[in-house]
């Protein structure tokens, strides 16, 4: 029989290969159940691929997430290893020759979400496998004080009958003692065995920084870092325009985010990873199987929501264990404008129910009755006709598909798109020739800059909300411009559908739920006030704030995060006289801190603390223009 490390070496490389990996790979050859916490980039799925590898049958993966699923399928099937994954929706002669493929052909890993095991049918097609190992992946996804709760993962006990044979291997990245306890709990673990590697990353600098100029910031980065970089923004938008404005600057850059096109991601993807664009400019959809060590520097524009996402993404720097950085930019506008965000996204109950009413209305089902039909579904149309919140809709929808009321295929439609053909002069002289669509062309040119250049997402239900109309009287005009040759454009795409899980009734639906909805609800508010507390903490080492919250103690500081540097480089000042100076300076005019800092002799960080101090003792105010005012 082939050992562990023959495996690695032939699937693998070397560089795969940590102690830690070892002692769980022999653990899960035992048969013996076990929880893996290993941070991001701590090598997860080698505990179970190479065990899978060297035990007879079928490795079964629970994973929540269909691109983590591709992505080490597509892994595994480079290294000629045969994995398949329930990610698509299949007919029933489909599955069947899917399932008879899996017990007769060597086939070694079958990869499904947790939703599709609820089949009673393919339940009954499992059973008849020879399943080896179950691994579930993103494991914290079972506690509601997880990150990221998925009621369906609370069913994954099911399992313990379907596979009596198996034993089970639970992995995370981000977890708590008490999301710890609730994996063991609810996939029955009686002797389950934790192997925990410490979140301590010595060779990461963890930095927040408040700045005015985010920008500024980045370029001042850059100029120093000349290795990979990832730059977080919270806004798909975001993300071409800072890469655009970072080209402009002669730093290579490319952009990515769920919104585009399979094709489209892979091309920016293969730039940053060869490095011919060294900076890649993404939302948190990109993340999931980096496997490059080099990234020197990953940098959050905007802030994350929960120190768990922060400590994912940034995890992803120093892999090699070369010095790397962690940068947040922050300023005052951000924390009101976050907060403000956050806000917004809160549903109540009584608007889940006021949604899940008229989407029963919207494809006429009857009080009491159980449609199994699959539901073309538009969601711009269907928010127009009830003048819903496209973006509180869009998240109650998914907020009932976890709690199992209803189920959404292919995710939300992509927003059309359109490109200028001709130019402004033309453009201008349709308007005079075509009054009819004079007022929709010009509110696309007031609201989409680069739009003769590239193709530019547009919404049809915000244009239609501006124009008094319907997304279909829009997409219609926006036809005949095409046909006019004005334009080229590309329509909504139409495959998201959906489908009932449950009888509709009403209230009774919902308030079975509400609990599960009202403390998710709460856990993510706690989340992101911590995530809020961890930016303003800025006595104790960045890392000591991280491990204290994930439940490791350390009397040791980092002294590389900014917290640390500044305690070390900190002069005898006199506070109180710099204090006087400053709020002089500023009852005569207003000032940057740059400009500030010109004005006053001394240490920069200290002025830029004390204008701190003063703003929070209300002493000073900070202007729209990003100026200093005296009180």
């Amino acid at each position: 029989m082939k050992t562990p490390l023959s495996i690695l070496k032939k699937y693998w490389g070397h560089h795969a290969f940590r102690p830690l990996q070892e002692e769980i790979i022999q653990h899960v050859l035992q048969k013996k159940d076990s929880i893996v916490l290993l941070p991001t980039g701590g090598g997860k799925s080698i505990c179970f691929q190479i065990p899978a590898l060297l035990m007879k049958g079928t490795c079964l993966v629970v994973s929540p997430l269909l691109a983590l699923m591709q992505d080490q399928i597509e892994n595994l099937n480079r290294k000629n290893i045969k994995a398949v994954a329930l990610n698509k929706n299949r007919s029933q002669e489909e599955l069947i020759v899917l399932f008879d493929n899996l017990q007769f052909t060597n086939t070694k890993f079958l990869y499904l979400s947790p939703e599709k095991l609820q089949s009673p049918f393919i339940q009954n097609k499992i059973k008849q496998l020879s399943i080896s190992l179950i691994a579930i992946d993103e494991a914290h996804c079972i506690s509601e004080w997880g990150h990221d709760f998925r009621p369906s993962y609370l069913k994954l006990n099911t399992l313990r009958k379907l596979c009596p044979q198996a034993n089970f291997i639970a992995l995370t990245a981000t977890a708590t003692e008490k999301v710890l306890k609730d994996i063991a709990q609810n996939l029955e673990f009686n002797k389950e065995t934790l192997f925990k590697s410490s979140y301590k990353r010595s060779n990461l600098a963890y930095q927040v920084f408040d700045v005015e100029d985010k920008f500024s910031k980045i370029l001042q980065i850059l100029n120093k870092i000349k290795s990979p970089v990832i730059i977080y923004t919270n806004h798909r938008k975001n993300t071409k325009k800072i890469s655009d404005q970072l080209n402009h600057n002669n730093f290579p850059s490319v952009y990515y985010h769920g919104g585009m096109p399979i094709d489209e991601k892979q091309k920016m993807y293969d730039q940053w990873y060869s490095e011919s664009a060294r900076i890649m400019v993404a939302t948190n959809a990109f993340g999931m199987g980096i496997d490059k060590d080099n990234i020197r520097c990953v940098i959050h524009y905007d802030l994350p929501n929960s120190i768990e996402n922060y400590t994912q993404e940034t995890g992803r720097a120093g892999r090699n264990g070369k010095k790397s950085f962690a940068v947040l930019l922050k300023n005052k506008p951000d924390l009101t404008a976050s907060l403000k965000n956050f806000e917004q996204q809160e549903f109540t109950i009584d608007f889940v129910k006021k949604i899940y009413f008229h989407l029963n209305q919207y494809f006429q089902i009857a009080k009491g009755t159980h449609s199994e039909k699959k539901y073309e579904f538009d969601i711009y149309e269907f928010c127009h006709r009830y003048n819903f919140s496209l973006k509180k809709t869009s998240q109650i929808l998914q907020t009932l598909q976890n709690q199992g009321v209803l189920q959404l295929f292919d995710g939300h439609q992509k927003k059309a798109a359109l490109k200028f053909t001709s130019n402004s002069n033309h453009v201008l002289s349709y308007c005079k020739k075509h009054p009819s669509s004079a007022s929709l062309l010009q509110l696309v040119l007031r609201s989409y800059g680069g739009i003769f250049e590239n193709f530019v997402p547009i919404s049809l239900y915000k244009l239609s909300k501006e124009l008094n109309t319907t997304p279909k009287c829009i997409h219609t005009i926006l036809q005949n411009l095409e046909r006019d040759s004005l334009i080229k454009y590309l329509p909504t795409s139409t495959k998201t559908s959906l489908n009932f899980l449950v009888p509709r009734e009403d209230n009774r639906t919902i308030n079975s739920i509400s609990k599960n909805i009202k403390s998710i609800q709460g856990n993510k508010k706690k989340k992101f006030l911590d995530m809020l507390a961890f930016i303003e903490n800025k006595k104790l080492c960045r890392s000591q704030q991280l491990l204290f919250y994930f439940g490791e103690k350390s009397k040791e500081t980092c002294g590389i995060c900014e917290v640390c540097l500044e305690k070390k480089s900190t002069p005898n000042v006199d506070l109180k006289l710099l204090k006087k100076n400053i709020l002089d300076i500023l009852k005569s005019k207003e000032l940057t801190s740059q400009e500030i800092c010109q004005y006053i002799p001394n240490n920069k960080t200290i002025i830029l603390r004390t204008l701190q101090t003063l703003l929070e003792a209300q002493k000073i105010q900070l202007t729209t223009q990003n100026t200093y005012k005296s009180l």
